[in-house]
């Protein structure tokens, strides 16, 4: 059986997108792996040529809540931080 089973609890956060001149995030899905660790998913679209994510899909992250104009949302972080 696959680790994303029916089970599995995903959830939307953002990631960093590097190189766009300006600070950037676009949201996708997380699958949220327990103790507060979260597996960022590609978005249908995905194309790693043009975005550079800071995190791409398959990285294993924790995330803190960011805000931005839209209002609040979470971002994902570096296990370090």
């Amino acid at each position: 059986m696959s680790e994303e089973t029916a089970s599995s609890t995903k959830s939307v956060i953002y990631v960093r997108l590097l190189d766009e001149g300006t600070e950037v995030s676009r949201p996708t899905e997380a699958l949220d792996m327990g103790a507060g660790l979260f597996k960022i998913l590609s978005t249908p679209n995905y194309d790693p040529e043009d975005e550079k994510w800071e995190f791409p899909p398959g990285s294993i992250v924790r995330r803190r809540k960011a805000q931005n104009r839209n209002g609040e949302h979470w971002l994902a972080v570096s296990l370090n931080s």
